[in-house]
């Protein structure tokens, strides 16, 4: 190995990224490469970027860096700093290696480029700066087949990131006995804002039409219980349109690894601190989740889902991708423009979760409208009573996991890479 020193960089946005890509990527980079900060003396070091970004959480660095995986975490917010004066963080070697992980493929660009580095894409559905890229990776044949032949030995198919999360389901620590809900009310505080007490009044109504039933809500690295707190509390104006309340929250402790939370009509709902939460989840038979890249962490891990959008609460769709989200975060017209867009998407009826997605056809039920938690609770029950329906998900799930292995290709090509330029002996 080359004892000139070496940056590489890892560029992504929001939560579901930093858990689904960028930390899994991270941990397998370090098994094969010595690089600081696990490694002291080496002359390579692993770095994240965060680039702006409407669905991020603005608390994505702090998930980061309990990791202890990078060196040097930017935040979102210094991204413009780092671009016109880089110096001011740091001293950064001359050659490196930008990786594109989530966000604006341009950002990575930018920054490959102010930097002199070299610049490799992580291209889910399209590589958007292909000439720009010194290697090209992708998740299926189709997005090379869309670039100009004459890059194609730049690209590599690896399949999809997010196949390679069912290696976690070990069961470590098992789940009291009973039939488990996840409850998954999203990452980011407009949609914590209706997902809490929306979700709790679900629960609430389940508990007491099928009292056996049991619920788990694992928070995202970018949330704490605090904040699970703050939205049901009548803080949260949203609550007030709902009956639940919570009574308590225990945090977790050395004797109980999970924290309680106790509704005031005494529903339990087990709290899930650690991140991932992927051997509490896949005991789960099913899930109640809002939109997102945790759609794409549960059909990986096989586990049945009802994706929940109640768009009467204008504010889950400041949540949103692209440029529906940015328009319903306009101060003075997101009431006007939030309730055309929620009618305009209603009546296209574009999917929403990754599953259908990827599938292009409805796996997972997407329920988006005037919705109520009495119905979310009754379609919950009928799932639950009808487990031909659950393993007819299941195995729906199951045909669009493309085959285990992206992560360790992905190392791979990197190492490829800066062997070919030398940067790696």
């Amino acid at each position: 190995m080359s004892n000139d020193p070496l940056a590489i960089i890892f560029v992504s946005n929001g939560p579901g990224e930093l858990a689904t890509w960028v930390k899994p990527l991270a941990q397998e980079l370090h098994k094969q490469i010595a690089l600081r900060p696990k490694s002291d003396k080496s002359s390579i070091s692993l770095n994240l970027v965060l680039v702006p970004c409407p669905n991020a959480t603005g608390y994505e660095n702090l998930a980061a860096k309990k990791w202890f995986q990078f060196e040097t975490i930017i935040k979102a917010k210094n991204f413009w700093k780092l671009i016109f004066n880089p110096h001011d963080f740091g001293s950064w070697p001359s050659k490196g290696l930008v990786i594109f992980l989530g966000g604006d493929q341009f950002w990575s660009v930018l920054l490959s480029a102010r930097l002199g580095y070299l610049n490799m894409t992580y291209a889910e559905w399209v590589a958007r700066w292909p000439f720009w890229n010194d290697r090209i990776v992708t998740m299926s044949e189709k997005i090379v087949q869309k670039l100009p032949k004459r890059i194609h030995h730049r690209c590599s198919v690896i399949g999809d990131l997010t196949a390679d999360l069912a290696e976690t389901e070990k069961i470590d620590d098992p789940l009291p006995e009973g039939k488990w809900i996840a409850i998954m009310p999203g990452s980011k505080s407009a949609k914590l804002k209706v997902g809490i007490p929306f979700f709790l009044e679900v629960a609430d109504q389940i508990s007491i039409l099928m009292p056996d039933c049991k619920f788990l809500i694992p928070l995202a690295p970018t949330t704490n219980i605090d904040e699970i707190k703050h939205f049901g509390s009548n803080k949260n104006p949203i609550t007030k349109q709902y009956k639940s309340r919570i009574k308590s929250i225990i945090k977790a402790n050395n004797e109980e690894k999970r924290g309680i939370l106790i509704t005031k009509k005494s529903t339990i709902i087990l709290i899930q601190e650690k991140h991932p939460a992927y051997s509490d989840l896949s005991q789960c038979e099913l899930a109640l989740t809002t939109v997102g890249a945790n759609t794409a962490e549960l059909g990986s891990l096989n586990i049945p889902m009802i994706v929940v959008v109640p768009t009467q609460h204008i504010l889950v769709m400041e949540a949103w991708d692209g440029f529906i989200g940015l328009l319903a975060r306009l101060p003075i017209l997101k009431y006007i423009i939030g309730r055309l867009i929620s009618f305009l998407k209603m009546r296209r009826r574009g999917f929403m979760a990754w599953p259908n997605i990827y599938a292009k056809r409805m796996i997972v039920p997407e329920r988006v409208g005037h919705i109520t938690p009495q119905q979310i609770a009754q379609e919950a029950i009928d799932w639950l009573n009808s487990p031909s329906r659950l393993i007819g998900q299941k195995k729906d799930l199951q045909s669009l996991r493309g085959s285990k292995g992206a992560k360790t290709k992905f190392i791979k090509q990197i190492i490829n890479l800066l062997e070919e330029k030398n940067l790696l002996s």
